[in-house]
């Protein structure tokens, strides 16, 4: 029988479900276990696809395509397994689904009804995903984590909490595990942690038929102890069910916290873990990932050296919003013995219409670009900020500066060389500017201009590295010279195929294409020590132990700068 640890939220949105119950699987994956996960979003949207980043931060990108939200990423990266679309549950998908259900007369005349109808939906989508395996071995996990996003009391969760008070009768109480995570504010000028909305989250927890096995304490600074016996006493939980976790110096430390405090024997006896039949292998499997987790989090506290790269974005007010790139950044950098240090400039800062209406931000954002060993343009949509990022990359490519342009950015780079270096001064993109006379950019055929949900080239796609880039392709080489490569992808938008003669021609090689030969992936600049573009989002595949080869160049090559 699966186990399941659900995790729910109270105080506040964004108090860090997401990381303690990613910290969670990896304790639970330390000792052998096949761990999935789930993540619930309460909105009405099908999917994240077309939210803006400035909204909901990052759109996660599956390997079958999926759209979804930034918490996926997480889960893949502290798990290192590889989930779907369906591991992402909105009130969309399951509105559809019982909508649909009830037009093909399967509910047989019954009143259509949020319960048992919606709410059965729920926890049967819950199961299903819960029996998907997640790696190779095919083996359905022995855990699935759940979390239930946004903050218990909100209407638009009511639905999702009343399924999993349901739930916990379906699978039983020693298959059913509640971390409740809430926040002690510090207020005053003394200090002082105030446990009062703890305790009001909790009631209304209880008052909607759960209660938490566990409380997960955020704050600033740890937890006094009397606090926490407060806590247990009006939470109406043992003590050692109070888990206090304060902020730490990354998010790779929570898990050791966490293991810190007891939570895996914690785990162990309330969920009877001992019972599963582990193989010795899969054991010795989850001790040697843990160990190499504790290695990992040791060489980012010795860090001392740094290394410096400009991310010249579109959505760089919200951090969350270049999470994945922010992430595969930091691991490439700690496996080189480097801390990141990241300077985020907005691209519209960088245009010389800045320089009129702001002239100490233009200036401030020409100083951060400068002052970078290296230069990254990530992905975004619209034309705000584009001629901002081609400056960029204009300025990575005169002054030998490393830079790696993730999809847009590959496109910025395209357009830059085109009009700087190929007497194309028109050269534009169709995405920008759909009359532009040189458009280097286009519309793919095959791409919907009706619908916009779920239509771009999404998911894994392979890249064929072309012939005789074996020893002269700086990409090829990252990868371990392979053949070819499979990577998750997201755009609509790609290189204009017949302008590719001229741009090799004067240096610019279309190093990576699709199986077809006319869709182009990846380009590197000859004349250049990293000036490296893909069409793809390798950011999506980076892991905390293995990051991603095209991150390890560019830091490698921003060191080298150095």
């Amino acid at each position: 029988m699966t186990k399941y640890i659900i995790v729910s939220g109270g105080v506040i949105s964004g108090v860090g479900k997401g990381v303690i119950a990613s910290s969670a699987g990896t304790l639970l994956k330390s000792l052998g276990l096949r761990v999935t996960a789930i993540k619930i979003d309460p909105y009405l949207n099908i999917d994240a696809g077309l939210m803006s980043p400035l909204d909901h931060g990052e759109v996660f990108v599956l390997s079958d395509g999926g759209e979804v939200d930034l918490d996926l990423g997480n889960y893949e990266r502290f798990l290192d397994v590889e989930l779907s679309r369906i591991n992402n549950i909105t009130t969309g998908k399951i509105y559809k689904e019982v909508i649909e259900h009830e037009r093909r007369g399967d509910y047989l005349g019954k009143t259509v009804q949020v319960v048992p109808h919606i709410t059965d939906a729920i926890q049967n989508w819950i199961e299903r995903v819960a029996a998907m395996p997640v790696d190779e071995s095919g083996e359905a996990p022995d855990v699935c984590i759940v979390e239930l996003g946004g903050t218990v009391g909100d209407i638009e969760s009511a639905p999702f909490v009343e399924a999993m008070r349901q739930f916990q009768f379906r699978v039983g109480h020693d298959n059913f595990c509640l971390i409740h995570v809430s926040l002690v504010p510090v207020v005053g000028s003394v200090g002082e942690q105030k446990t009062k909305p703890t305790q009001m989250s909790v009631r209304d927890l209880r008052g909607a038929g759960l209660s938490p096995d566990l409380i997960a304490i955020r704050s600033t600074k740890p937890l006094d102890e009397v606090v926490r016996d407060k806590i247990s006493m009006f939470c109406h939980v043992a003590p050692e069910q109070v888990l206090a976790v304060h902020d730490v110096s990354s998010v790779y430390h929570v898990p050791v916290l966490m293991r810190d405090r007891g939570v895996i024997d914690f785990f162990r006896r309330r969920l009877s873990l001992d019972a599963i039949n582990i193989p010795s292998d899969r054991r010795a499997a989850g001790a040697k990932h843990w160990d190499k987790w504790i290695e990992f989090t040791n060489s980012y506290v010795r860090l001392h050296d740094t290394v410096t790269i400009a991310l010249v974005g579109k959505y760089t007010n919200l951090h969350d919003s270049y999470i994945s790139v922010y992430k595969a950044l930091e691991h490439a950098s700690i496996a080189q013995s480097r801390k990141l240090e990241i300077k985020w400039i907005e691209a519209t800062h960088l245009e010389p219409e800045t320089l009129k209406t702001d002239p100490l931000k233009y200036h401030e954002s020409w100083q951060s670009l400068c002052g970078a060993q290296g230069v990254l343009v990530p992905g975004g949509f619209g034309s705000r900020g584009v001629e901002g990022m081609i400056t960029a990359a204009k300025w990575a490519r005169e002054h030998k500066v490393p830079y790696l342009g993730i999809c847009l950015g590959m496109q910025v780079a395209v357009i830059e060389f085109a009009r700087n270096m190929c007497s194309m001064p028109d050269a534009f993109s169709a995405e920008i500017d759909p009359d532009t006379k040189t458009p280097v950019v286009i519309y793919m055929p095959e791409i919907s201009k009706t619908h916009m949900g779920g239509t771009m080239r999404l998911g894994v796609r392979p890249t064929i590295f072309q012939p005789g880039t074996e020893t002269s392709s700086v990409v090829r080489k990252l990868y371990g010279g392979k053949p070819s490569v499979n990577e998750r992808h997201r755009h609509r938008y790609e290189i204009d195929p017949q302008y590719v003669q001229r741009f090799e021609e004067k240096g610019l090689r279309f190093v990576g294409r699709d199986e077809s030969n006319n869709r182009m992936e990846i380009v590197e600049l000859d004349t250049h020590p990293f000036y490296v573009g893909c069409q793809y989002h390798p950011e999506y595949l980076t892991r905390p132990l293995t990051p991603h080869p095209l991150f390890l160049g560019l830091i490698a090559a921003a060191i080298k700068k150095n």
